[in-house]
C-alpha cells in the first residue's frame, strides 16, 4: 500500500474515531462530569482518541511492525478506553502498563537487533515509557493541547531522524499519529465536542517513547529527543516540585498544573493556552536540535536553564493566581 494511502486513511480515521464518540459517547457512558478538577463545564463525551488508536493499529498492520509492540501499546492503550468509562485501581493500571512497556521494549530492541547488553537497560526504558505515557495523560486537561503536542511531537523526531540520517523501519509511524491527531483537532478545539481520553494519551504517550527509545543510540540522542516533550516533562515536575515544597499529598488529585491556573484562574482561552504550550515545544526541540553537536553536557545545561525559566515562570503564574482567588 502507498504512503500517501496509509496517510489520508490515517487522516479520516483520527477524525472518524472523534466524530463517533462526539455523537454517541453519551449513549456508551463515555461522559467527563465536569467537577473541581476539570478544566471544562457539563458533560462532554471522552474517548475520542479511539480514532488515533485505530490509525496505530492500522498503520502498524499495514507497515508491518512486529505484534509484540504495537499489541503492547494497544493493551495499555484499550485498558486506558475501558478506564474511560469505568474507574480502574491505580495499581492495576500501572501494572498493565509496566508489563506492556517491558513487552514493547522486548519487541523493538529484537527489531533493531540490539546487542544483548541493552536488555539489561529494560528496567529503565520501562519506567521512562510508563512515566511518559502517564506525564502525557497528566497534561490532558485542556481543549487542544494533546493534539497539538502530538504534531509537534512526532515532527520533531521526524526531523531528528532526517538529520541523524537514522534508518528506522517503522518512522512512516509518526507521520501517521501526525494526521490522526490532525483529523481529531476539529472536534477538539477551540470548543470541544469530545475529549480525547486516556485512551488517546497513553497512546500518544508510549508512541511518543517508543521513537525516543528506538532512536537513541548514545545518551546525547536521549536527551534531545525527551527535548520534544519539554512543556509537559517542566510543568509536571514544576508542579511535582512545589506541591512537595508545600507539603501536599502526591496522591491527593489537584488542578495546579500552569497550564490549569492559565486556563481556570486566569481564565485564558484554551486554544491560547495549547499553542503556546505548542510554539514552547517546537523552539525548545529545534534549539536543542541546533546545539547537539556541542556535546552531552552542553545539552544539560541549555536544559537545565530552559526547565530553571519554567519553574520561575509558574512560580509567577502560582502568586498571580492565588492573588486572583483572593481578590
Amino acid at each position: 500500500m502507498k504512503l500517501s494511502v496509509i496517510y489520508i486513511t490515517s487522516l479520516i480515521l483520527g477524525g472518524a474515531g472523534a466524530w463517533l464518540i462526539s455523537r454517541w459517547g453519551h449513549n456508551l457512558g463515555l461522559l467527563d462530569e465536569a467537577n473541581q478538577r476539570s478544566s471544562h463545564k457539563g458533560a462532554i463525551p471522552k474517548g475520542g482518541g479511539i480514532g488515533i488508536l485505530s490509525v496505530f493499529i492500522f498503520a502498524s498492520l499495514v507497515l508491518n511492525l512486529p505484534f509484540l509492540i504495537w499489541g503492547c501499546i494497544s493493551i495499555a492503550s484499550v485498558s486506558s478506553f475501558y478506564g474511560d468509562k469505568k474507574d480502574i485501581s491505580p495499581k492495576i493500571r500501572l501494572l498493565i502498563q509496566l508489563l506492556s512497556g517491558v513487552g514493547m521494549l522486548i519487541g523493538l530492541f529484537y527489531l533493531e537487533d540490539r546487542s544483548s547488553i541493552v536488555y539489561m537497560s529494560i528496567p529503565f526504558f520501562a519506567l521512562f515509557v510508563v512515566g511518559t505515557a502517564n506525564y502525557y495523560n497528566f497534561m490532558d486537561g485542556i481543549n487542544g493541547i494533546a493534539g497539538i503536542t502530538g504534531i509537534v511531537a512526532f515532527s520533531l523526531i521526524i526531523l531528528f531522524a532526517a538529520l541523524t540520517k537514522s534508518d528506522i523501519v517503522f518512522l512512516p509511524i509518526a507521520v501517521c499519529m501526525i494526521v490522526s491527531c490532525i483529523g481529531f483537532l476539529p472536534f477538539n478545539l477551540p470548543k470541544a465536542s469530545v475529549f480525547m481520553g486516556d485512551v488517546g494519551s497513553i497512546l500518544l504517550g508510549f508512541v511518543y517513547a517508543l521513537f525516543v527509545v528506538g532512536l537513541s543510540y548514545e545518551p546525547s540522542d536521549f536527551i534531545v529527543l525527551c527535548s520534544f516533550l519539554f512543556p509537559f516533562y517542566a510543568d509536571e515536575l514544576a508542579t511535582l516540585f512545589v506541591r512537595l515544597r508545600n507539603g501536599d499529598s502526591l496522591m491527593k488529585p489537584h488542578r495546579k498544573h500552569v497550564y490549569q491556573l492559565l486556563a481556570n484562574e486566569m481564565h485564558i482561552p484554551h486554544w491560547k493556552i495549547s499553542t503556546s504550550y505548542g510554539v514552547l515545544q517546537l523552539l525548545v526541540g529545534l534549539s536543542v536540535l541546533a546545539v547537539k553537536p556541542m556535546g552531552f553536557l552542553f545539552l544539560l545545561t541549555i536544559l537545565l536553564v530552559y526547565f530553571v525559566g519554567f519553574l520561575l515562570f509558574s512560580i509567577i503564574i502560582r502568586n498571580k493566581a492565588k492573588a486572583l482567588c483572593h481578590s
